[in-house]
């Protein structure tokens, strides 16, 4: 008999357990869909404090969902190959109040952002649109529906859409990775040429800074969140840098 160990033996028990709870969390979220017809990111993705679908768990429950095997599959990917390392290198108890702290500043920075929106998209309805959009919005996003008026459905969707995922920690994963392994080579897919880790980590923040400012709002990816991710990782590096610790 051949023995094959496990992909996820010898790695450390934040990672490992993190890269666990994730994929049960995706794999819930299709049964309870499939099953009952209930609709987990409802519950614990993150959304706008105004709307009526908020929840302060939100904050800490929105980085372990996720849209699909994709939006799993690539945060899951880089958090095994560069969150075992700083695991490593910092030890679990750290490790995991860094993971904590980076996804709930990403949430927190994603929606200050948003808040802009918001206010932009109000400006542009009637007090009779904006609360017909609080009256029937939340319930028409749960339907798959929106509003046919353009101005309506943007600000239902700033109001009422949510987000999900493991992306901010992840970015800050990567900011840290760059910070304390400057001049590690990293290998990228397209194209395979060799780069060091800081390089790749600022070419990605300016990358994310850009999208943000351009207000790429299309694309459902929420660009501010990752790059709060990173402001906050490097905030806390810092200020571990400094205390010593």
């Amino acid at each position: 008999m051949n023995y094959r160990p496990s992909p996820l033996a010898g790695l450390p028990p934040v990672t490992k357990n993190l890269l666990i709870i994730n994929a049960l969390f995706l794999l819930a979220t299709w049964a309870l869909k499939n099953t009952f017809g209930i609709d987990l990111g409802h519950y614990l993705g993150l959304y706008f404090p105004l709307s009526e679908n908020f929840n302060p768990a939100q904050f800490g429950t929105y980085m372990f969902m996720h849209a699909d095997f994709m939006h799993l599959f690539f945060n899951m990917f880089a958090l095994f190959m560069f969150g075992r390392i700083l695991e490593g290198y910092w030890g679990p108890k750290k490790f995991f109040l860094y993971y904590v702290i980076t996804g709930v500043g990403a949430a927190v920075i994603q929606l200050g952002f948003k808040y802009i929106d918001y206010s932009n998209a109000i400006a542009l309805l009637s007090p009779e649109q904006v609360e017909i959009v609080y009256q029937q919005g939340a319930q028409a996003l749960r339907e798959y529906k929106n509003f046919t008026n353009p101005e309506m459905a943007n600000f239902n969707y700033v109001l009422n859409g949510s987000m999900v995922g493991a992306s901010g920690a992840v970015f800050g994963i990567l900011l840290a990775f760059g910070m304390l392994f400057p001049n590690t080579e990293l290998m990228l897919l397209f194209p395979p040429i060799p780069i060091k880790a800081k390089y790749f980590v600022m070419i990605y923040g300016v990358a994310e800074l850009f999208m943000g400012v351009a207000n790429f709002s299309y694309d459902n990816v929420a660009h501010w969140a990752h790059l709060g991710g990173m402001v906050f990782g490097f905030l806390l590096i810092k200020y571990w840098e400094k205390k010593g610790i």
